[in-house]
Parts: C-alpha cells; structure tokens; sequence
C-alpha cells in the first residue's frame, strides 16, 4: 500500500483501540447500557439522511444491529464499568476472529485453513492463561461477559458475509438505528428510571465527548476509512494492521488511565496476539514453504 493507505490503516486501529479507554472513563459518570445507547443513536443520527440504505435484506440490518450494538457493546461497555480493564478488554475482544471463523464452519461449511486452526489454538491458550487468575473473585463475571461480547461480535460477522457484497458505511449507519431503544430500555430494566433520568439531566462535557468520539471517529470515520482500503487493497494487505488495535488499548489505558497488566495477563495477551498474526500470516508462510 501507499505510505498515505498504510498511515490511513495505523490511524483508523489507533482510533479502535483509544475507543476501550473513551469507554472505560465515560461508564464512570454513566450507566454503561445508556452510554452504549447513546453511542447508535448519534452514529445513526443524522447519518442516515445521507448515507443510502444498503441493498440487503432488512433482517440482515437488523440482526446485525442487535448482535453488534446490544450483546456485543452492551456487553462490553457492563464489563468495563463493573471492573474488566481497558487494556485486557483491548486484547480479549481481538477473540472475535477466532468466534468468527468457529461460526462460519458451524454456520456456512467453511473449512478453517491449518494455520486459522493452529492461530486459534494459540489464542485459546492465551485466553486460558488470562482466565486462570480471574477465575476466583468479582475477576471472573467481567471477564466472562468481554468473551461473550467477543462471541457476539463473531455472530455479527457472520451475519454481515451473509448479507453478501454490501457498502458497510451504510450498513453500519443503519443498523446502529436497532440497538439504541433495546439499550435503553435494558438500562431502565437493570438501572432503574431515576438513575437513567439522572444520568441524562447531568450529561457533561466529558459525557458528550466520549459519546462524540464513540459515535464518529471509531464508528462512522474508522468504518467509513476501513472500507475505503478494502476496496483498493487485498484483505490480505488491509486486515495485518488490526494487529495493533489491542497495542493502542494497552498503550492508552496504561498512559491516560494508569492502568498496569499482571505479569500473567501481559503475557496471555501476547500469546492472543501471537494467533492473531499466525492466523492473518500463516497462509502466507505455507506458501512459501510449500510453493506448489
């Protein structure tokens, strides 16, 4: 890729990865499920007065909408308030490839290439490592619901390779408009009315930031961006650079929130990242080893 392209991709994964330590100050001040709520609204207002609707079903729009913005960012913005730091988030959620190419052989008969199976094992182990010590305590439940918002994610790639060759900027615009009513309404199931009531009269500067940046940066520049390079570029050159979204989770969170990861963390979220590039470089090895 052009050196533009290539410093357009490092921006677009720094934006990713800065967006689990925006989350993790903004459901300080605000109940997670709100802030997740108002994050879809404003990503889909007004964005879908201009962006044409994507010539796909509406049942893909919509399932897309409720794995990707309920169970996938419900999910991960309740861990984050309830104690699931920023920079483990970061490394965990990069699991969703592995979901991902779990549900396409269960879902859609694709056959996992070996280093995809090899990349997975790798990850699972680094997984394992993380959990042992979360296992005991209040470690255990956010750490859990980070897996299942990794799972959901997987859930929402599949539903999106199912939705065939569509433009993802404006399937992300509108399907950002299925989460924010269920969001909310999960909020005042779980929070109760004053405490949202209270939240919404309060917002701050702070607030609004976080669910600016959560809303426009990471969701419609960052997708919009992402999908530009995927068009002029393979997958192949394009997908490498997702690589450094958990290095800029762990270098924000350790700068802007003070956040330090145990030494056994540290070092299962290498290995994570370890069958990250084992997936995304093996094909690539075994050709070279195997020309023919």
């Amino acid at each position: 890729m052009p050196l533009t392209h290539s410093l357009a991709a490092l921006f677009v994964t720094a934006l990713w990865g800065l967006s689990f330590v925006v989350i993790k100050l903004g459901v300080g001040t605000t109940p997670p499920l709100l802030l997740a709520a108002l994050r879809f609204l404003f990503a889909a207002l007004p964005a879908v007065f201009f962006v044409p609707r994507p010539r796909t079903d509406w049942r893909n729009v919509v399932a897309y909408g409720f794995f990707l913005g309920v169970a996938q960012f419900g999910l991960l913005f309740a861990a984050l308030a309830i104690g699931m730091p920023a920079s483990l988030a970061s490394v965990v959620m990069q699991a969703q490839v592995f979901f991902t190419i779990l549900f396409a052989a269960l879902v859609m008969g694709e056959r996992p290439g070996p280093h995809q199976v090899i990349g997975g094992l790798v990850a699972s182990l680094g997984l394992a490592l993380i959990a042992v010590p979360r296992m005991t305590g209040g470690s255990a439940v956010p750490f859990l619901m980070t897996v299942l918002a990794a799972a959901s994610w997987g859930v929402a790639n599949i539903v999106s390779k199912r939705a065939g060759r569509v433009d993802m900027l404006g399937f992300i615009v509108w399907s950002s408009l299925v989460a924010p009513l269920p969001l909310v309404g999960l909020s005042l199931w779980l929070d109760g009315p004053g405490r949202v009531l209270a939240a919404l009269a309060r917002i701050d500067g702070g607030t609004l930031a976080a669910v600016m940046y959560l809303a426009y940066p990471t969701t419609i520049l960052a997708f919009g961006v992402w999908a530009y390079l995927l068009s002029r570029h393979p997958a192949a050159t394009v997908t490498p650079f997702a690589l450094f979204v958990p290095v800029a989770g762990i270098l924000g969170s350790a700068l802007i929130l003070g956040e330090a990861m145990h030494p056994i963390e540290a070092f299962g979220g290498a290995v994570i990242v370890l069958g990250l590039a084992v997936n995304v470089f093996g094909a690539r090895l075994l050709r070279r080893l195997h020309p023919h």
